[in-house]
């Protein structure tokens, strides 16, 4: 069992290794609030089989390994081709991190709104240290675990984004994470920080591929306030290759009568997780998560959902599903807080699973905590096979075993995939996904 001597070992390590390459040392701000996360450490829990969030999904194959943090220095990469792992056809703005840091392409950025800025995190340091002090000075270190920790003392790089007040953008925003470990065990830390303001739109595009067969471990993190009527349709595509450990942590936040509307996908990645934090502050808002993951032979994808309902008349809708194979395994853990204050809450949480083989594993705990006694609620999950009544009428019409599953899983898939509705991601999710499930 991991202990709390063992994760302060391993984080001290990769402290020691990536300290003296950050940006910002003068501003006094952030170098206090590098140090609080620092200073937290001895005192957050051991992640182990006594932490409920942690029950189902051991760290302790990732606290055995060392990896060393990607450099700064990216110029090998100025010159790398990055159009294969874009979505063709797809009109957006774009930035593109390689290895964590934000890749130095030229964007054309001539149409972007006065009021919006969309940067990476380290040039907005040079360029928005206000915006980001009070924002910092708002917000507090993020030391809610060992990973969060460690991602805020060592905050280096990631995305910007700031819409103001009214402002709707027209086109997506696709952020490319490429890892390119060339051989080495990197450790990718991207901190992300979304604002949008009264009355502003977006959409927002997070792809995380991987260029090369190596390991290595990303732990993101990423900030989303939503003010007042503000709305935010948010995609992500995690399809690392198979020898990557993936940890993604999400903190929403939702004033009033804003709109957020996430679809979360994730194929890939050996050790795969996504901690995602919704509070709903203020009446009226709404919160929908959509989820759909696949596992194979040595795969974990794990989700944990926590969606706090803190005002009356707020709405979230949380729906998941999973098609698991060969050895793999899966754990879901949604949990719905409902204050007492939070009257006339509205809230439905679904988790369905796919089984292809009898070996395969899922662990699925869908969970309500409701304190108000006004509320409409409910919760369900469903773990199952394919319907032999099914596979048979596909096979009596000539089709063969293989494509008939690969038809049904496809099928069972498209209520989340149908949710997405840029042409280019869902045509990137169904050929992706058709490449998981015949694999």
């Amino acid at each position: 069992m991991i202990t709390a001597a063992q994760q302060n070992d391993w984080f001290l390590h990769h402290l020691s290794q990536s300290a003296g390459d950050l940006p910002g040392r003068g501003l006094v701000w952030l170098n206090t609030h590098r140090k609080r996360a620092r200073q937290s450490l001895p005192q957050l829990p051991a992640l182990n089989r006594e932490q409920e969030a942690w029950r189902y999904t051991s760290i302790e194959g990732l606290l055995q390994q060392r990896f060393i943090p990607a450099s700064t220095d990216i110029g090998a990469f100025k010159t790398l081709d990055i159009n294969p792992w874009l979505l063709s056809g797809l009109d957006a703005y774009r930035l593109v991190f390689v290895n964590g840091r934000c890749l130095p392409l030229p964007a054309d950025f001539t149409d972007l709104p006065d009021d919006a800025v969309l940067s990476s995190l380290r040039n907005a340091l040079s360029t928005h240290p206000e915006q980001l002090c009070n924002w910092f000075e708002q917000n507090g270190s993020r030391a809610e675990n060992l990973f969060t920790t460690l991602n805020s003392a060592l905050i280096n790089d990631g995305m910007l984004l700031h819409i103001g007040k009214d402002v709707v953008l027209e086109k997506p925003i696709e952020i490319l994470y490429l890892n390119l470990g060339r051989n080495h065990s990197l450790l990718v830390q991207p901190r992300n920080l979304v604002v949008l303001e009264s009355g502003a739109g977006a959409t927002l595009i997070e792809r995380y591929v991987g260029g090369d067969p190596s390991s290595g471990f990303h732990n993101h993190l990423t900030e989303i306030q939503l003010s007042g009527g503000a709305s935010l349709e948010h995609y992500r595509l995690q399809d690392e290759n198979e020898g990557t450990h993936h940890l993604c942590t999400i903190f929403l936040s939702q004033y009033e009568r804003s709109h957020y509307r996430g679809t979360h996908v994730s194929f890939g990645g050996r050790w795969a997780r996504t901690d995602c934090h919704a509070l709903l502050k203020q009446p009226g808002a709404r919160c929908e998560v959509n989820g759909l993951y696949t596992v194979g032979d040595a795969q974990l994808n794990d989700f944990h959902l926590r969606v706090r309902h803190a005002a009356p008349g707020c709405t979230s809708r949380e729906w998941f599903k999973g098609i698991l194979h060969g050895k793999g395994r899966a754990v879901f853990d949604g949990h719905i807080i409902v204050d007492r204050d939070a009257q006339q809450s509205d809230a439905q949480l679904s988790n369905d699973n796919l089984m292809l083989t009898r070996s395969a594993e899922v662990d699925t705990k869908p969970q309500l905590e409701i304190y108000a006694d006004d509320v409409k609620c409910s919760h369900g999950t469903t773990v199952g096979e394919i319907d032999p009544a099914q596979l048979f009428y596909l096979r009596s019409r000539g089709i063969d075993r293989e494509k008939a599953l690969t038809m049904l899983s496809l099928g069972f898939a498209a209520g989340i995939s149908s949710e997405i509705r840029l042409a280019a991601l869902r045509e990137e999710v169904d050929r992706r996904l058709m490449q998981k499930v015949n694999g």
